[in-house]
């Protein structure tokens, strides 16, 4: 597989690159383990900066928390939710221009056995890296990680030429943005059919 360079990441179309992101590999090797760990991203949303009410940054709205998401497209920005779980979005686009892609879930392939730790379970089962917050919890991504770009040997994505099919790949509302008004409605939600994950094991 081939590392996925930043420029890739700075697309204009938030929204054909959340879509895209379906079937590419999302991989971590924190210290003090070194042990790199992920799987294939089968599921993202996609958030459309300023002109987005369920964005952090709608309405260009600037903070401590949001700056990062004003960086250069290919940077980590991740937040914690709810005081709970941290969740690992990537900004894309240029500069200064806030589109975001949450990674909701990825299938586990590499790393098992330090994701389950670091999971807390004995079991693999979807259940491992399903959901945001069980994603960064399984890859170790946590605050520390707010900022940095994604090609370097911590957080990195891989390309493996896998071609998904279309008609797999199913388009919905994204999840807990109901305060978003009409944005809330809209299919930005993209998510690898289970049955065709199945498939590929």
């Amino acid at each position: 597989m081939e590392k996925i360079p930043l420029s890739y990441f700075q697309q204009d179309d938030v929204i054909s690159l959340s879509y895209s992101l379906i079937g590419k590999y999302l991989f971590t090797s924190l210290e003090p383990e070194n042990i790199v760990a992920g799987g294939m991203i089968i599921e993202t949303e996609a958030y459309c900066g300023i002109t987005d009410k369920a964005s952090h940054a709608y309405n260009n709205r600037r903070t401590k928390r949001t700056e990062t998401m004003f960086c250069e497209g290919g940077t980590a920005y991740v937040y914690l939710c709810y005081g709970l779980h941290h969740l690992f979005n990537i900004v894309t686009n240029k500069k200064d221009i806030p589109h975001a892609i949450l990674i909701r879930a990825i299938k586990p392939e590499v790393g098992i056995d330090i994701m389950l730790s670091r999971r807390k379970k004995k079991i693999l089962n979807s259940e491992l890296t399903k959901g945001p917050g069980s994603v960064c919890q399984a890859l170790g991504i946590n605050k520390q990680h707010n900022g940095i770009t994604l090609d370097g040997t911590t957080i990195w994505l891989e390309d493996s030429k896998i071609q998904i099919p279309k008609e797999q790949i199913i388009k919905s509302p994204r999840i807990g943005i109901d305060y978003a008004e009409e944005d809330a409605f809209k299919l930005w939600r993209f998510t690898l059919n289970p049955a065709y994950i199945n498939s590929l094991s």
